[in-house]
């Protein structure tokens, strides 16, 4: 296995895996906004390459430097996304892509990484938990529309 950054030449990839783990997002959408991130110093893209140099996972981080739920310092390395290929899973990817995030927030002075999931992820709950996340808060947000 082998860890690279996203670039224009696995761009491809990446996103088919981003299509993957946010279904909702139109395919314009979400190569709008993958673009966008490969163009921000605050965000980094870490793929992980099989034996053959193909993407078979990522992870989207961000520097966040407004408020994040639960931290107590700025800025903070944020986990916005991780996947990682069905038959890929269970092999130790996720886990070192943390040490690789947690690499990455201390050369940008963070002392914390955060993360979330959606309330009915439990998936993702035990998966935060079991790589040495910790429950900050459970909160629900809530939209109006004013007309």
């Amino acid at each position: 296995m082998n860890f690279t950054s996203a670039n224009k030449e696995n761009f491809d990839q990446w996103l088919a895996m981003g299509l993957a783990l946010w279904p909702k997002h139109s395919v314009e959408s979400l190569k709008k906004e993958f673009q966008e991130i490969l163009e921000n110093k605050n965000e980094k893209v870490v793929l992980c390459e099989d034996d053959n140099g193909e993407p078979i996972a990522f992870m989207n981080l961000s520097l966040r430097h407004d408020y994040v739920e639960g931290a107590f310092s700025k800025p903070v390395a944020y986990l916005e996304g991780i996947y990682v290929k069905d038959k890929y899973r269970h092999q130790g990817i996720a886990k070192e892509f943390i040490k690789i995030a947690e690499k990455w927030a201390k050369k940008n002075d963070c002392q914390e990484l955060g993360s979330d999931a959606l309330i009915d992820n439990l998936d993702s709950h035990k998966f935060h938990q079991k790589l040495g996340f910790s429950k900050a808060n459970t909160i629900v947000h809530f939209i109006k529309k004013v007309n």
